[in-house]
Parts: C-alpha cells; sequence; structure tokens
C-alpha cells in the first residue's frame, strides 16, 4: 500500500509540474496572488546590455554599505521603470552595482537612465482626493511636476475604479528630499508609523504649506512615482512629523529607507559596459539545446542498453526529473543563462550518478543470489551512504559559490550555483522516491526470472 500511495503523490505532482511547464501558462491570479510563471532567460541567451556601475565620489570618502544597498534599491526601481523583468542587480563589491538588462533596446538611453541621481519629491495634490492619488500610485503612474528636472510625459493606465483624465496637470513639488534629514520607523500603540525630521529650511517651507492645506493630500514622490500618499491632519511647524497608515514592519521600513535615501547625493558613473546582440543570443541558446538534448539521448540509450529494465525506469525517472526542474526554474523564478543550463546538466549528471550507484549494488546482490525483493531493498540502503555523501558534498559547494557570487557580482557564478543546487535536490528526490517507486512497482508487476537478461548481469 506504502508504494501506492507514493505513486498518487508522484502523479500528483507530475500533472502540477506538466502544468507549470505549458508554454503559456496563465500564472496564479487567485485569492489575492498574482503571480506569472514563464522561463526566465539571461543577458547572455537573449541578448541586451551588462552595465557596471561605480559610485562617483573620490576614492578617499567613505561609502557606507547602508548607502550602497540604497543605491541598489534605487537602480532596481529605474530598472523596473524601464520594463525589464528578466533584470539582474547586484552588488558588486564595496563601490559597485552590476546591472544585466535582457532585451533592451536602446543601451545609451538605459546607461543614461541608470547613472541619474534619483528624485524624492513632496508634491501638493490638494485638487484631488486621497483615493485618487492612491490610484495614481497602485498604477504606477508616472507624474508631471514642475521641478527644474524636466517634464515627463505621464503613463496612461489607471487600474483602479477612478476615472483619472489622461490629460494630467502639473502639479507643484512643494521641497524635494534634499530637504529631508532623517527618517525612521516608530511604533505607536501597536502600529507602524514612518517618523520624519527636516532641515531648518526644510522645516520653514513645510510649515506655510501645511498651516494652509490641512486634510490636503500632500503626496511623496520617488523617481516621478508616488509612493506614498497621505493626507496633512494639523499644520507642521517645528520640522518633524509622522507619516500614518496601514502600515507593516516591512512597508513601514521601505517607506522609510525611500525617504532616507530617495535622493540619494552619490553619483554613479559607468565604468563598463557590455553589449550582447540578439542574434549571438540565440545562437548560444540554440546550440545550448541542442547539446543538451544530444547529451541527452545518448544518456538515455546508455542507461536502457546497459541496465536492462532498470535502466528504462530511470530513464523515465530523469524525464520526470527534467520536467521538475524547469517547473521550479519557472514557479521560483530562477533567471536560466549560459552557466545556468551547464548547472542543469550537471545536475541531471548527478540523478544519473545516484541510479548507477542503485543498480550497481543491485546487480551485485543479485550476483550473491538475494532475491529480487532482497535485492532492491539492499541496493538502496547500501548506495545510500555513498549518494548522501557526494551530494551534500555539491551543496555545499553550491552555497559557497552562491555566497561568492554574491559578495563579487559575478552572476555567471551566482547562475550556476542556483540551478546546480535546485537540480541537485531534486535529483535527490527523483532517485530516492520516484526510480525506488517505479522500480519497485514495475518488478512486482512484472516478476522477471531472467536476471542476466533484465538487469545485464
Amino acid at each position: 500500500m506504502k508504494q501506492y500511495r507514493m505513486l498518487i503523490l508522484i502523479i500528483v505532482i507530475l500533472i502540477v509540474t506538466i502544468w507549470i511547464d505549458l508554454p503559456n501558462n496563465p500564472g496564479i491570479h487567485a485569492l489575492g496572488i498574482a503571480k506569472e510563471i514563464k522561463t526566465r532567460l539571461g543577458l547572455d541567451l537573449v541578448g541586451g546590455l551588462r552595465v557596471l556601475l561605480e559610485a562617483d565620489v573620490p576614492s578617499t570618502q567613505v561609502v557606507t554599505t547602508a548607502e550602497m544597498d540604497n543605491a541598489k534599491t534605487i537602480v532596481e526601481n529605474r530598472v523596473n521603470g524601464l520594463g525589464v523583468t528578466e533584470a539582474v542587480v547586484v552588488r558588486a563589491g564595496e563601490r559597485r552595482i552590476s546591472v544585466e538588462l535582457p532585451g533592451v533596446a536602446d543601451p545609451e538611453q538605459a546607461k543614461s537612465f541608470l547613472k541619474q541621481t534619483a528624485l524624492l519629491e513632496f508634491v501638493d495634490m490638494s485638487s484631488i482626493t486621497q483615493q485618487q492619488a492612491l490610484a495614481y500610485k497602485d498604477a504606477g503612474t508616472t507624474i508631471v511636476t514642475d521641478t527644474p528636472t524636466g517634464v515627463v510625459t505621464p503613463t496612461q493606465t489607471i487600474s483602479s475604479s477612478q476615472t483619472i483624465s489622461p490629460t494630467q496637470p502639473v502639479w507643484h513639488t512643494v521641497m524635494t528630499g534634499k530637504e529631508l534629514k532623517t527618517a525612521t520607523v516608530s511604533v505607536q500603540t501597536g502600529k507602524y508609523d514612518v517618523s520624519f525630521e527636516l532641515t531648518s529650511a526644510g522645516a520653514k517651507t513645510f510649515g506655510d504649506f501645511t498651516a494652509l492645506h490641512v486634510n490636503d493630500v500632500l503626496a511623496i514622490v520617488l523617481d516621478k512615482k508616488i509612493i506614498s500618499a497621505p493626507t496633512i491632519n494639523d499644520a507642521i511647524t517645528d520640522g518633524k512629523g509622522v507619516i500614518s497608515g496601514n502600515f507593516t514592519s516591512d512597508s513601514a521600513n521601505q517607506l522609510a529607507v525611500q525617504l532616507r535615501y530617495g535622493s540619494l547625493p552619490i553619483p554613479l558613473k559607468v565604468v563598463q559596459t557590455q553589449t550582447v546582440g540578439p542574434s549571438l543570443g540565440q545562437d548560444s541558446l540554440r546550440k545550448s539545446l541542442i547539446a543538451g538534448l544530444a547529451g541527452s539521448i545518448i544518456v538515455l540509450l546508455f542507461m536502457a542498453l546497459y541496465y536492462r529494465l532498470p535502466g528504462l525506469v530511470a530513464d523515465a525517472a530523469v524525464l520526470i526529473y527534467a520536467a521538475l526542474t524547469l517547473a521550479l526554474y519557472r514557479f521560483i523564478p530562477v533567471t536560466l543563462t549560459l552557466p545556468g543550463i551547464a548547472g542543469f546538466l550537471l545536475s541531471t549528471g548527478s540523478a544519473l550518478d545516484a541510479n548507477i550507484l542503485i543498480f550497481e549494488r543491485l546487480k551485485e546482490e543479485l550476483r550473491d543470489g538475494r532475491s529480487l525483493a532482497v535485492a532492491i531493498e539492499q541496493g538502496w540502503k547500501r548506495a545510500w551512504p555513498s549518494i548522501r555523501d557526494a551530494n551534500v558534498a555539491t551543496l555545499i559547494t553550491c552555497a559557497i559559490l552562491w555566497y561568492f557570487g554574491s559578495v563579487s557580482g559575478a552572476t555567471i557564478v551566482k547562475g550556476f550555483s542556483v540551478t546546480l543546487l535546485v537540480g541537485i535536490a531534486v535529483s535527490l528526490f527523483t532517485a530516492i522516491v520516484i526510480t525506488r517507486t517505479l522500480l519497485t512497482l514495475v518488478l512486482g508487476y512484472f516478476k522477471p526470472t531472467n536476471y542476466p537478461k533484465w538487469f545485464g548481469l
């Protein structure tokens, strides 16, 4: 009965896997969940732009980890504004940020966009309601302000019940982030708020404005996108205020970080760029798929010819492994690069290694005259320590590579380690659960007696 319960579990997993692997998977859009499911391809497979940014300050000036982390957050927000969904933004050392932009059509515009210093503004939206301002925020609408940084054309997308005119007014900027001294998370009566303090000049400007606009909306805008739209409850004349709302610990901290570092005075310069043409990326993808397919066919044939019946079962298990691993890559999601595909193929070899160890032990038990049931049990039992130790060592190596890739900004190393780690974990499950269950059921039903013929003794 245990084997049949495991078979039902395998069938359920296989059905879910096939659904996730569907090329035009609709994703999950229910119960408040909005998740896309698709294969994400990296820069070296679809072409695009790789940019290395560096803090453009004197070498003697100290750049803190917090400043670089928040500069990275600003760059990520800018990348999202470009609409590059598979972009990779990571720290590269103490003063650098590595940005990969797959599928970017205009590299020069992207580079110019990335190295701009972010602009934080406090914008007067007293002419509309808070609900309308929040509709702009939820839709990610780009607004137009009268700051001297240039006029931006607003996007016309409002995903709300509110009807807002396609032609936006030019909103007045009361003050910019340079007048903000600090912002921190505070907890009052169990609720999270964001407290802020202004410079003396900012306090005067803010005091004069809030005294005349009680109950009006003063939006907080980062790079022309509304990040918060509080109403003014009373005049704030001492330069200290509190932004309250339905904050969680994380959302309050995020707003505080955006306020503190939205106008981070750390200019960024481009120190290195690399453009990968789409034709080169597509050629790399095509060659990778051909190499992987050819290698897989050879290995599957070897398993079937050398191990006979167990080999055929292992082939079926490896195909399930491949489908399940791809499903995890799509669901997590993992951005596939050439090194990432290499990690996947290497983990496929590990899945077969486990089967080979088990089958060799199985053959030894049969040669020693054990019954088929005992041989199967002993084969798995005696092969397990070797399988465990080899895979644990590989997982530790993956963790080291991932840490190195994260610290140094070596995204190809990080991508390789992630795909290899996921593949190794799935290969262990495949060898110990799927292969064992399928082989036990097949042999229990088929009950072969000519061991040399069916097991390649």
